[in-house]
């Protein structure tokens, strides 16, 4: 239940983040200003045929431009970064300021190259303790350990109170790469009475602790001890901890690294920039000198772990890579959990690999990978020190989210003073209580195809849906100017739907009905309604194939008049 509250001193809209994972992007209004947090997107599902991403839908802004104060980041996964090539040409205005973290920036820059019509990146570097004003308010960031370095949780002071956005985290005493948890500074922003803490999520369902970096740097580390091989490691590009740690051991026990894939590339190359993270001369190689070194030599660091059908460790399994081709005595790890919907393609990927005569590491055999993200006990934990007034789940999906509820309410914060909110909420907040107004601000999916943002909506996307299900059949129909009759044998082209050669029958029946049904609308003469006449082939000629076939393909009905 929620309370119920006469003035709204402040206004939090999700347009992204609840109810999925992914998309993140929050906007904090108060005073008629506006502080966006995050702006990221989502993958597509396994049902959006053709889809790169999705993405927030930011109507709601539209024609407030200029009451954005700024935009600020909390870390550098596409998750909370990658939507902003899609929006920012929509809200961008010359004063509009962006804060991130020195890696944070250089990873949304460096994308920003494959978008040369962009405006200006006005974006402003911050560090752990940077305190920046921001019209009514008042953001301060501190570090927060993930498996990506330079993430910070704000802390802001708005006119209602202060509130606590933890960002993507988990507590860990000997992180890698990385300065352990400051619970000092945790401890400190409690005492400082946060009237809302917005806490991460995804790791809700999950009990006791999450791993330390330090214990998977063990594990990984007793792989390339005993290796005798090459070894190919797998993770994400942006796990830039994990790159770490398998570079730092390779250097141990000798052995050159091949970095492989773009994402991988780029990101390695964007970090040794800046610093985080650091190789000797020469560990890394390119791809083809490695051939020349013994097999024990060798670790290629590379995208895949997911299956992805077009990622280089799948082509390597499949034996289509330009370079490498596995054969036994190699090892190959794949550090990262498995994403829920991928289960298929990584056991594809897995079984191509073990029929080579390939060991496999992966994380339900031993400890070789951590997630970024608290589990309850640090929820627990997180919740105890900030000691909030309010409750807000974030950053996951509906389950996860009243998982992070419940443990709210094991640490004291009564259910009223809890929401579970979905995109698109309009939340006001007073020190008092929470008010949600009755009508939602758009929240729906923005999908990205290629150059095309939003312009793939629903109709297009239950079309595409139907051509992978049921295929499309197109009937090219001559039809003669004056008299209105069909001239010859209408041509059939069928996609997805039969095999013409084994459906001689079918497609015969089908061109006597198409006959018939043109020569009998036509048969009284006058003018002829062909938008009408096109319907009636399509509606017609859908029907019966449907009773001959149980299926549904997309029918496209051409008239030619000659």
């Amino acid at each position: 239940m929620i309370r119920q509250v006469k003035q709204p001193g402040l206004r939090l809209i999700p347009l992204g983040g609840l109810g999925e994972v992914g998309r993140n992007m929050t906007l904090l209004e108060a005073e008629g200003k506006i502080l966006i947090m995050d702006m990221g997107f989502r993958m597509p599902e396994e049902d959006m045929p053709g889809i790169d991403y999705i993405v927030p839908n930011i109507s709601c802004l539209k024609g407030k431009s200029k009451n954005i104060v700024g935009v600020v980041f909390t870390h550098g996964h596409y998750d909370h970064i990658g939507a902003v090539p899609y929006l920012l040409p929509k809200i961008w205005h010359p004063g509009l300021q962006m804060y991130a973290s020195p890696l944070t920036k250089g990873i949304i820059i460096k994308r920003q190259e494959d978008f040369t019509d962009q405006p200006p990146l006005n974006i402003n570097e911050i560090g752990d303790g940077s305190k920046i004003k921001l019209g009514p308010f008042e953001v301060e960031f501190f570090k927060q350990n993930h498996n990506i370095p330079d993430n910070f949780g704000l802390f802001v002071q708005t006119p209602v109170g202060n509130i606590v956005n933890t960002s993507d985290f988990k507590f860990d005493s000997t992180p890698v790469n990385d300065l352990p948890t400051n619970f000092q500074k945790l401890e400190e922003f409690g005492k400082r009475k946060v009237l809302l803490l917005m806490c991460d999520s995804t790791g809700a369902e999950e009990e006791n602790h999450s791993l330390s970096e330090k214990d998977i740097e063990k594990n990984l580390d007793e792989i390339l001890a005993k290796a005798s091989g090459r070894v190919f490691a797998a993770t994400f590009a942006s796990l830039i901890n994990r790159i770490q740690q398998i570079v730092t051991l390779s250097e141990k026990y000798g052995r050159r690294v091949c970095l492989e894939g773009y994402s991988m590339k780029t990101n390695v190359e964007l970090c040794r920039a800046l610093g985080y993270i650091k190789a000797k001369k020469g560990t890394f190689i390119a791809s083809k000198d490695a051939l020349r070194l013994p097999d024990n030599k060798v670790t290629v660091l590379c995208t895949g772990a997911q299956g992805e059908g077009s990622a280089v460790l799948m082509r390597i399994a499949l034996r289509e890579h330009p370079v490498f081709r596995l054969k036994k005595g190699d090892d190959v790890i794949l550090s990262s959990s498995v994403i829920p919907g991928n289960e298929r393609t990584v056991q594809v990927l897995k079984d191509s690999i073990l029929r080579q005569g390939v060991r496999v590491f992966h994380y339900k055999m031993m400890d070789i990978h951590a997630g970024g993200h608290a589990q309850q006990d640090e929820l627990k934990e997180m919740i105890k020190l900030m000691n909030p007034q309010f409750f807000l789940p974030i950053h996951g999906q509906y389950s996860m989210l009243a998982a992070n509820k419940d443990l709210a309410g094991d640490m004291g914060i009564t259910e009223e003073r809890v929401y579970v909110g979905e995109n698109g909420d309009v939340i006001n907040i007073t020190s008092k209580g929470f008010s949600v107004e009755k009508d939602k601000v758009p929240s729906n999916y923005v999908m990205v195809d290629g150059l095309g943002i939003g312009d793939v909506g629903e109709v297009v996307l239950r079309d595409r849906q139907m051509l992978a299900k049921d295929g499309m059949f197109v009937v090219v129909v001559v039809v003669d100017k004056q008299t209105g009759r069909v001239k010859g044998s209408p041509d059939i082209i069928s996609r997805g739907f039969v095999y013409l050669r084994e459906s001689k029958d079918l497609l015969r029946e089908t061109r006597k009905r198409v006959i018939g049904i043109i020569n009998h609308a036509t048969m009284a003469g006058g003018a002829v309604n062909w938008s009408y006449l096109k319907d009636e082939v399509r509606n017609k000629v859908g029907q019966f194939l449907f009773t001959k076939t149980q299926r549904r393909p997309i029918v496209i009905p051409v008239v030619i008049e000659v």
